[in-house]
């Protein structure tokens, strides 16, 4: 299964360790396209390449994958550029979000073609998780 996993790269890197751990436990899975989005030596900066080479690896991925998964906690226009797409070609799209960090997207919230889960404790987003790739 090929897995794409948004997380907030410009919009901030505060939840890079969460990324990182939710990577960690999708590969049980498959494959995780965007491994870098965890890597907490990345910064808001984001990788290498021009904004066109981003854009057309990131989208052929999103082609490749099998499902999305997103952490939404940090609000990030290129996540909600990517839910878009995922929406658009007809992709499975999951949304996690922590409830104490804010509100989510009114954009997200009511897409009724996104799952959303919204999680208090790394317990609880770890469970969602496991029964949204079970299911997968």
């Amino acid at each position: 299964m090929n897995i794409y996993f948004c997380g907030s790269i410009r919009g901030g890197r505060q939840d890079a360790a969460l990324y990182h751990d939710m990577i960690a436990f999708l590969k049980q899975y498959g494959d995780v396209l965007t491994e870098h989005v965890g890597d907490p030596k990345l910064t808001e900066q984001g990788g290498d390449g021009t904004a066109e080479s981003i854009w057309l690896r990131d989208t052929a991925w999103l082609r490749q994958s099998n499902i999305v998964i997103a952490e939404c906690s940090t609000p990030s226009l290129g996540v909600g550029y990517e839910l878009a797409f995922a929406e658009a070609i007809g992709k499975p799209v999951h949304v996690f979000y922590g409830k104490n960090d804010g509100r989510l997207s009114a954009m997200l919230a009511g897409d009724p073609h996104f799952g959303i889960h919204l999680y208090q404790t790394p317990d609880e987003l770890f469970a969602a998780l496991k029964c949204v790739m079970e299911e997968a």
